[in-house]
């Protein structure tokens, strides 16, 4: 997409994973937050692209899709209509 169209990040890692350092004996309370991540149920949008012809989101997206651990569905707008075309 170089320096054209937008792309918008869908989900939000707003759950923290604590953990307790090394070596520590039980209790004491709860460790502190070592991460973030985001819980992402089937169906959920990940990504939108917006500001470039149809192939250039199609294969930004496809590359962005290669390196998720998950597999990935390409979803079109109903109400989408490429620039020449109204």
């Amino acid at each position: 997409m170089k320096r054209e169209g937008q792309v918008w990040i869908r989900i939000f890692p707003d759950k923290p994973i604590t953990k307790k350092p090394a070596e520590v004996r039980m209790g004491k309370g709860k460790g502190a937050p070592e991460y973030w991540v985001a819980v992402v149920k089937p169906g959920t949008i990940m990504f939108e692209a917006t500001g470039v012809d149809l192939a250039t989101g199609m294969e930004a997206l496809r590359l962005a899709a290669q390196k998720l651990p998950v597999r990935t569905k390409f979803v079109v707008r109903r109400d989408y209509q490429e620039q020449g075309e109204e």
